[in-house]
């Protein structure tokens, strides 16, 4: 039974006021009860007791408090008590090999996988925010009584860095970084985040783009768990006041594993980012990058090209690199030599000759780029162009019959040639050698195991062009759908993610624009006239496609 139905049928609440309450969380979000509490319509009490009916859970009365002893608490291996606090939940008692929590938030989801990543037995008692605060007031005076807590390790790093050492290498904490690293991995994050915040050390796992609190740590963890790290990836432990970067070769669930560590010096400790690279994980292929069938056709025909050059374009994360991978799988034969210079070489490629800059001993992309133009190369793929020298000497090889990728950090496509005049290249060799520019971000896909159809209002078709979008592609339906959220998808609604993109050719009309400051907006009206879709329309395509939407388009492309 709904909770509006279990207040109005045992507990007396009128139907009118639920029904007022509804409309505000259709309107506004949030949780029905909260609501009706911040309304006046009911108490905490009253929000507990029909909480208990409908989840069938015992609550606050249902404590026997002579059992609970917080000086004592049950021995809970490997349980982060400061995390289950910040999120309202706290151990009572264990009994039978079962752990009781009192839980002011039973449904939260990220302590319920917790709590059963630990594969131990646990309940719950329902309680309300007020007594949860009674009981966790009691919880830290016995906790200060005991003198319990985590060793004070801040002085130690000038004197006693052996001890650091060991410590960092003892199980605890050699446990601890391996079980956040595999539950990073098992959840598909990219990345895994350790940082101070607000007295204590936050862990975040970066899924889909998008950071989602983890854990929190004692802040004095920060030390040991920071120094493990470092261990692993081949720092020097001792270092805390500049960046360090390292890298960790590991194998997590039978799967290959290259970890890229970076560290970061912060007002009140260190940040750490861990970036994970699953090897084999990743397949480079034109096809499963979501392209839609008009861009893929051009692309290829670009990508088979004997000269010129092919500039993706966007911010750190927008999926350039994999686009840039996947058009040199594509055209990768054994006829070709395909040199690529990167930093760093994220993926290796079977039969690609792959070149790692090393700028601390000044062998740049600029370096790099002159010896490989010796080893008689086919076609060419710069990670990253970065100065004008670089950019010139890549617009000049593709003038003697190289085929060159690369990529630069603009927000549009028209943007590409500005960043590149920025950059002192002159306009006749930019005119002359580019191909194409495709700008890129990453969506998040809709999760196929909850997703639900939207259905659009007159309003959101027009405000967005849907109908015009539908009718030049020949959809008949709008296919809108809406991110609901499942144990599949993490309670996110989205799983995995897909490119959007824009295209612009260099034609003869672009290079005859003048590449002054009205550049950008003439080449956004040339695209408009042309029918180019920009970013954003090539989101709104995927979301009359049921592919995600529109809230996610508008995110990511502004």
């Amino acid at each position: 039974m709904l909770l509006g139905e279990i207040l109005v049928k045992n507990f007396g609440v009128d139907p009118v006021d639920v029904e007022k309450a509804l409309q505000f969380q259709a309107n506004f979000e949030g949780m029905l009860g909260s609501i009706l509490i911040n309304m006046g319509i009911i108490s905490e009490e009253t929000l507990v007791f029909a909480l208990s009916d409908q989840l069938n859970l015992k609550t606050f009365k249902d404590i026997n408090i002579n059992e609970v002893d917080f000086r004592q608490p049950p021995a809970l291996k490997n349980v982060n008590i400061p995390f289950l606090l910040q999120r309202c939940w706290l151990p009572l008692n264990k009994k039978n090999g079962t752990v009781f929590f009192a839980a002011a938030n039973p449904l939260d989801y990220e302590v319920t996988q917790y709590l059963n990543g630990l594969s131990m037995d646990w309940d719950t008692y329902l309680v309300t925010e007020s007594q949860f605060r009674e009981l966790e007031s009691e919880h830290s005076l016995a906790q200060e009584t005991n003198g319990m807590g985590y060793p004070d390790i801040s002085d130690m790093l000038d004197t006693e860095i052996d001890k650091l050492r060991e410590l960092a290498s003892e199980a605890p904490i050699v446990n601890l970084v391996n079980t956040f690293i595999a539950r990073a991995v098992s959840r598909g994050a990219s990345d895994l985040h350790f940082e101070p915040y607000k007295n204590m050390y936050r862990v975040r796992f970066r899924i889909d783009g998008i950071l989602h609190d983890i854990d929190f740590l004692p802040l004095k963890m920060q030390l040991p768990v920071a120094s493990r790290i470092k261990i692993l990836s081949g720092m020097d432990i001792s270092e805390r006041r500049k960046p360090q970067d390292g890298q960790i070769s590991m194998k997590v669930s039978s799967k290959e594993l290259d970890i890229r560590v970076s560290t970061l010096p912060l007002a009140d400790g260190e940040s750490l980012v861990l970036r994970f690279l699953v090897k084999e994980a990743v397949k480079y292929e034109l096809e499963t990058l979501g392209l839609e069938t008009d861009l893929a056709i051009t692309l290829k025909k670009d990508i088979f090209k004997s000269s010129g050059v092919i500039l993706l374009v966007g911010p750190t994360g927008s999926g350039k690199t994999t686009t840039l991978y996947s058009c040199l799988n594509k055209i990768n034969s054994e006829d070709k030599k395909i040199i690529t210079i990167e930093d760093p070489v994220e993926y290796h490629l079977d039969g690609i000759n792959q070149i790692q800059v090393r700028p601390e001993i000044g062998y740049g992309f600029l370096n790099a780029l002159r010896s490989i133009l010796r080893q008689d190369p086919d076609i060419i793929m710069i990670g990253e162009i970065r100065d004008g020298e670089t950019a010139r000497i890549a617009m000049q090889s593709s003038l003697t019959g190289h085929l060159v990728f690369s990529t630069v950090h603009t927000n549009d496509a028209p943007s590409a040639y500005m960043r590149l005049i920025d950059l002192g290249v002159e306009e006749y060799l930019i005119n002359s050698s580019l191909i194409s520019i495709i700008a890129q971000r990453l969506v998040r896909r809709v999760c196929r195991d909850c997703t639900k159809p939207a259905p659009l209002d007159y309003a959101t078709i027009k405000t967005y062009g849907l109908d015009v979008l539908a009718e030049k592609y020949n959809l008949k339906t709008l296919q809108a759908v809406e991110a609901v959220g499942c144990l599949a998808c993490n309670q996110t609604g989205y799983k995995g993610r897909v490119g959007i993109m824009e295209y612009l050719k260099c034609t003869p009309e672009i290079k005859t624009m003048p590449k002054d400051s009205g550049f950008s907006l003439n080449a956004r009206k040339y695209m408009s006239d042309n029918n180019i879709r920009s970013l954003t329309k090539d989101g709104f395509l995927k979301v009359i496609k049921g592919i995600t939407t529109i809230d996610e388009v508008l995110r990511v492309s502004g």
